[in-house]
C-alpha cells in the first residue's frame, strides 16, 4: 500500500468550502480511479493534514495523469488554500487501523 500525506493552511472563513470540494474529489478518486480511501484531518495547528491510500505508487499515478477528478471542485479547494506544503509519500509496512463497518 502506498500513502501520500497533504498539509495546508486555509484561508479564514473557507473551511467548509475546502471541505465540500476536497470530499468532492476524494469520492471521484475512490469510486473512479482506484483510490483505497483518504481522511481530513484539522491540526491542533492549524493546519488541514489529509491522507490517501493507493494500491500502489504507479496507481495514484495513473489516477492523476489524466489531470484532476473535478475541476470545479479543485478550483474551490485552490481559492480556499492559502499556503500548500509538499505531500510526503510513504510505503506502509504496518497497519492497525480499524474500520468501522457501516451499513
Amino acid at each position: 500500500m502506498f500513502v501520500v500525506l497533504y498539509r495546508w493552511r486555509i484561508h479564514d472563513g473557507h473551511e467548509e468550502e475546502f471541505v465540500e470540494a476536497w470530499s468532492r474529489n476524494s469520492g471521484i478518486y475512490l469510486k473512479e480511479f482506484g483510490s483505497l480511501g483518504s481522511r481530513l484531518h484539522r491540526g491542533n495547528d492549524g493546519l488541514w493534514y489529509s491522507y490517501a491510500q493507493w494500491p500502489s505508487e504507479q496507481s495514484r499515478k495513473e489516477a492523476f495523469s489524466n489531470g484532476t477528478a473535478d475541476a470545479a471542485a479543485t478550483a474551490a479547494m485552490e481559492r480556499a488554500i492559502a499556503e500548500r506544503f509538499p505531500p510526503v509519500t510513504r510505503e506502509v509496512h504496518a497497519d492497525f487501523l480499524q474500520y468501522p463497518i457501516t451499513g
